[in-house]
């Protein structure tokens, strides 16, 4: 069955990346489509192939800078997409959480997209990137977001089956285009991360790329208010043996932002560490309530710091962290993504 793997832009490895590689190890054959492919994908010595497959791009990645920086030509990328020739394609799966699944779909195709989520610039964090952006930024969201709402919306009308990558996400499909949609997690690979010891956990961890809406600020102001020990692991410089090492000698990983999903804390309890997450988000879905982390309900300092005393007058199993991320081990998602698949007759068995 030809097949179309579509990605908003494949310019960084982080967790949508690594849901595209798992699909298209599922789907080896599959072309991929996105609006940029950025150089420093590329992983072998041809032009043009990511792991195998052979990438088209839009002419978004032919603009200055569009390899590098695509979101700044997110107003153009609608048009981008309308313009992806599928012809002959008989199965297309989108990895989406941008302006990618609004294809024109070739007659008797089906299309599944696996979504991580609506885009939060134009609906649920509109409000804070509006109000972090500058003069320019602010300029241009007034003048693009309605379009761009009325183009995702009018996007999702191609899809003939929604997966989303928690109930969270599944919400918001449901809230934003009014479809329903089957949950799939990420896969994680808990294998790497479980191979490690397990240290002696005289600090808080803080990982990921320091973001605002991570909420770096609020971990390291509870950190200094309790005089705790706080290690920042993210932002560049950081292997994934390093990241390992990091999540295995932490007391606790602070997970204080919302997160659609969140691959982070299911690594950090496959090494056997427990989590400290806000408790709104995809953490509720990959952390368990007092047997392998924490929640604290309201992104404040206050909160948190309560959430960390409570959290150090407690004994903690890192068998039973590590037991809890095996369910998002890649085999189940390829199992489920298959199962989901072959439930629509889109792959032969």
């Amino acid at each position: 069955m030809k097949t179309a793997l579509l990605h908003y832009w494949l310019t960084n490895r982080r967790g949508g990346e690594q849901v595209l590689s798992a699909l298209g190890r599922l789907l080896p054959d599959a072309d991929v489509y996105t609006h940029a492919f950025g150089p420093k994908m590329r992983t072998s010595g041809e032009d043009g192939i990511w792991e195998g497959h052979h990438v088209r791009e839009t002419f978004i990645a032919r603009l200055p800078f569009g390899r590098r920086k695509p979101q700044a030509y997110l107003p153009l990328m609608p048009c981008a997409t309308h313009g992806l020739k599928l012809d002959g394609y008989e199965l297309i799966v989108s990895s989406e959480s941008g302006p990618i699944k609004g294809i024109r779909k070739p007659k008797g195709a089906r299309h599944v997209c696996y979504c991580h989520t609506p885009m939060r610039y134009l609906w649920d964090l509109h409000d804070e990137y509006y109000r972090d952006a500058g003069l320019f930024g602010k300029f241009a969201m007034r003048l693009f977001t309605p379009y761009l709402r009325r183009e995702d919306l009018k996007s999702a009308e191609s899809v003939d089956t929604f997966v989303a990558n928690s109930a969270f996400v599944a919400e918001r499909i449901k809230r934003i285009y009014g479809r329903d949609s089957l949950v799939v997690h990420p896969p994680v690979d808990v294998e790497f991360f479980g191979n490690c010891v397990r240290g002696a956990g005289d600090y808080y961890l803080f990982a990921g790329a320091p973001v605002k809406y991570k909420r770096l600020d609020l971990a390291r102001a509870a950190c200094t208010r309790l005089g705790k020990r706080l290690v920042v692991a993210g932002g560049g410089g950081f292997t994934r043996e390093d990241l390992r090492k990091a999540y295995a000698g932490a007391r606790a990983l602070l997970f204080p932002g919302m997160e659609d999903f969140g691959i982070i804390p299911v690594e950090a309890q496959a090494t056997g560490t427990p989590v400290i997450a806000y408790g709104v988000g995809g953490a509720r879905e990959t952390v368990v309530e007092g047997e392998t982390g924490l929640f604290f309900p309201e992104q404040t300092v206050d909160s948190l710091c309560a959430a960390i005393e409570e959290f150090e007058g407690r004994t903690w199993s890192p068998e039973r962290c590590r037991a809890q991320a095996t369910r998002f081990a890649p085999a189940l998602f390829s199992h489920s993504m298959m199962a989901v698949l072959s439930d629509h007759k889109l792959v032969k068995r």
